[in-house]
């Protein structure tokens, strides 16, 4: 599961109302390659929540990126920051773990990359 994926997630259990950010619980992160492409990474950075994205990166061992989102204008310009971004997002892949609910502490399981966010039927 990318961080992309992650950044788009988020618990909805009955009653849940502070299912974002899920936690993340890695037990297994890999890297894979992948070309870069400058106009989706322009177009996708302003529908990332900066926050939880850069604390995920954290988690996983990526403390490449700044702390507050930068200008829309850096990405036009600045390559090296588009290279973090694109790394981060793209080619950090959570092959096994977990993903948590902020409010109830309930475990959605991520396993061969696929997070499994299916409610029991007490949960709907």
């Amino acid at each position: 599961m990318r961080l992309l994926t992650h950044n788009m997630l988020s618990s909805n259990i009955k009653g849940v109302t502070n299912g974002f950010p899920l936690r993340i619980e890695a037990e297994k992160v890999v890297e894979k390659q992948v070309e870069i492409n400058h106009d989706f990474l322009r177009n996708i950075f302003p529908k990332i929540e900066w926050k939880a994205f850069v604390d995920a990166s954290r988690i996983l061992g990526y403390a490449e990126l700044p702390e507050e989102a930068p200008e829309p204008s850096v990405l036009e310009s600045d390559h090296e920051f588009l290279g973090k971004f694109h790394h981060a997002l793209l080619e950090l892949h959570i092959e096994e773990g977990a993903l948590v609910c902020p409010e109830t502490g309930r475990k959605f399981p991520i396993n061969k990359g696929i997070p499994n966010m299916l409610l029991h039927e007490d949960e709907v």
